[in-house]
């Protein structure tokens, strides 16, 4: 049996790490780019700042849900909404400046709060590659979302 040189282990061990990696780098950029609004659980802020523990994963269960999610990363999101029965009327800036494997591990983050049922598929760079192909004003995003929230894809 051949001895795995030095260098092999190292870059099997990185293997095995990136999993890991990934949802670190997800908190990590969570943490500094939403966690002032949304809180550092997701709990959000009532009144103010949408919860999004134990709503992201379920919106991300629905193929429009996912797409949704990326929109509201990529290009931010305006307009009412309601959640938990409050309404709230601001903005979500876009994020769009971030590389698409940074926005996919900040959604795969999110989307492990508060887990509830079946986990969705976790997001992947090419997913968030393919949406930027369509331009959307924030506006546009807040519409999608009022759409899909009278269809029952987002639980106001």
């Amino acid at each position: 049996m051949r001895r795995m040189r030095p260098v092999r282990w190292t870059i099997a061990a990185l293997l095995l790490l990136v999993p890991s990696l990934a949802h670190a780098n997800g908190a990590a950029t969570y943490s500094s780019r939403c966690a002032m609004c949304h809180r550092p659980d997701g709990a959000g802020l009532p009144g103010q700042f949408p919860r999004l523990s134990g709503r992201v994963g379920q919106i991300a269960g629905a193929k429009d849900g996912r797409v949704l999610l990326g929109k509201i990363l990529l290009y931010g999101m305006y307009g009412s909404i309601t959640v938990d029965g409050k309404p709230l009327t601001g903005l979500m800036p876009p994020m769009g400046s971030l590389p698409d494997q940074d926005i996919a591990d900040v959604l795969n983050h999110v989307a492990s709060f508060k887990k509830a049922g079946k986990p969705p598929a976790p997001f992947t760079a090419a997913e968030i590659a393919a949406l930027r192909a369509t331009r959307l004003s924030s506006a546009a995003v807040g519409a999608e979302r009022a759409s899909l929230a009278a269809k029952g894809v987002v639980v106001p």
